[in-house]
């Protein structure tokens, strides 16, 4: 076979080198967002925001504004996602990543509830379901940015997009960590709590720069030419059943509920080990300090634990990996908080480490990629998001049921909790034996799908990119 000539090779891995970074680089500056709001609600919002609340319900009204974010996820999703399967990637990410730096640098600017009362919080809830949107739509459209310009080791590449959440987790923590250690706590309280928030502005900056040198993605842009040429004789009727969302909801139901299962239990997780954990830490008698230094390590440690995991879902297949972190977590759940009431700040960190960095990534890291690989290209963006973004409600309500069941007890007890971690992981089991392996899905043989004979006139056959 002759080789491929170097003028051809060399492109190809320039954009691919520039998808991946991009896609890490945007990722890490959208979560750094999202992410931050998560550690300020467990910590501060409470304080700032629902001050005329006893502190144990101040918690649960925080955790609800958290949970607003994810519950807008999806509706990012599909809006981006649609027009992403239409237009293209590129310039979705452009928006959506000018969409998450402007709300988050409005949070900044927000008054509290002691200055405009009522208002106030209303007013974070908003910019709250904007970041939700914005956060939505940017992780399909990243990781098809990535994946469809691999043409090998496509789990490795695609996960880079996944690894820029406790990325962006470690850098939010250490800015808001920073912030509280160089100043009181009345100050950090009154003011300093939104610098992490107006640094938004500088990071916005540097992502666009980063995303606008990305070009297009070859399988898109395959797929699009391959559609305008057998949509030209398309009716009316046939253009409607194939928009990306309708397609999904009609062809692919079947595919959609088990990608929901598949990556409930890694969000359940998530939401619970970094923003659950961190109001329960502190309550249980930790220095907010402390807990926020294990988050940090975990964090940190995460993001070679998702690519290693993804990595090796490319030797073993996606399956095994997924479904040894599900039952693995099952089980972990509880032992976790146990550890936690153990008052050992080192049995604390180390619970985080195991949990955020070890056992989550296995669930989380092949995601990225077995996402991708479920759906056709022409709907790709809109059903990898959705699947996504819906799956992706068990991190914002876990948060939010978890608290409201502590409160109900009286903080006693949380056996509960691990056995709700526990029934999530036993569904994402049960929906990984029952998906096919992914690992080997050719991402342009589903690149369109031609309407039905009675359709367009000459039934043409279904075209490959």
């Amino acid at each position: 076979m002759p080789e491929t000539p170097p003028s051809q090779t060399q492109p190809s891995q320039t954009q691919l080198r520039r998808a991946v970074s991009s896609s890490f680089i945007g990722s890490v500056i959208e979560y750094y967002d999202f992410l931050l709001y998560a550690t300020a609600s467990a910590v501060i919002f409470n304080k700032v925001f629902f001050s005329s609340l006893d502190p144990l319900a101040a918690t649960v009204a925080s955790f609800g504004t958290f949970a607003t974010g994810y519950l807008a996820r999806p509706l990012g999703g599909v809006l981006f996602g649609h027009f992403g399967d239409r237009l293209g990637r590129k310039r979705m990410l452009v928006l959506t990543m000018t969409l998450m730096g402007v709300a988050s640098f409005l949070i900044g600017l927000l008054p509290t509830y002691d200055q405009i009362g009522s208002l106030a919080p209303i007013t974070l809830v908003l910019l709250r379901i904007l970041q939700g949107i914005a956060v939505g739509g940017e992780w399909g459209g990243a990781v098809l940015m990535s994946a469809e310009h691999a043409t090998s080791r496509r789990g490795l590449w695609a996960s880079f997009t996944n690894a820029g959440a406790p990325s962006g987790m470690v850098l939010s923590t250490a800015v808001l960590t920073g912030t509280g250690a160089v100043m009181s706590e009345q100050a950090f309280l009154s003011w300093g709590w939104r610098v992490p928030f107006l640094l938004s502005i500088v990071l916005l900056a540097v992502g666009l720069f980063v995303r606008l040198r990305v070009t297009e993605t070859p399988v898109f842009e395959a797929a699009r030419d391959a559609a305008a040429r057998n949509e030209a004789a398309w009716t009316p009727a046939a253009r409607r059943r194939k928009a990306p969302l309708f397609d999904v909801l009609r062809n692919h139901p079947k595919t959609l509920l088990l990608a929901v299962g598949v990556g409930l239990s890694a969000f359940v997780a998530q939401g619970t080990l970094t923003t659950y954990l961190i109001a329960y830490g502190v309550r249980a008698g930790f220095p907010r300090q402390a807990v926020l230094n294990g988050l940090t390590l975990s964090s940190a440690l995460a993001v070679v634990g998702i690519v290693g995991c993804a990595a090796l879902s490319d030797r073993v297949g996606r399956r095994p990996v997924v479904l040894t972190g599900a039952l693995l977590m099952a089980v972990f759940g509880f032992v976790l908080f146990p550890m936690v009431n153990s008052g050992s700040t080192a049995v604390l960190t180390l619970a985080l480490v195991l949990g955020q960095s070890i056992l989550h990534p296995l669930m989380f890291g092949p995601l990225a990629a077995l996402y991708t690989e479920l759906f056709a290209t022409r709907s790709r963006y809109t059903g990898a998001s959705l699947g996504y973004q819906i799956a992706g409600l068990g991190a914002g309500l876990a948060p939010l049921l978890f608290a409201q069941l502590d409160a109900s007890s009286g903080g006693g007890g949380t056996t509960t909790t691990s056995m709700i971690i526990a029934a999530s992981c036993l569904l994402t089991v049960l929906c990984v034996l029952a998906l096919r392996e992914t690992r080997g899905q050719d991402l342009t043989s589903v690149a369109v799908v031609a309407p039905a004979s009675g359709d367009m006139p000459g039934a043409a056959k279904p075209s490959s990119a």
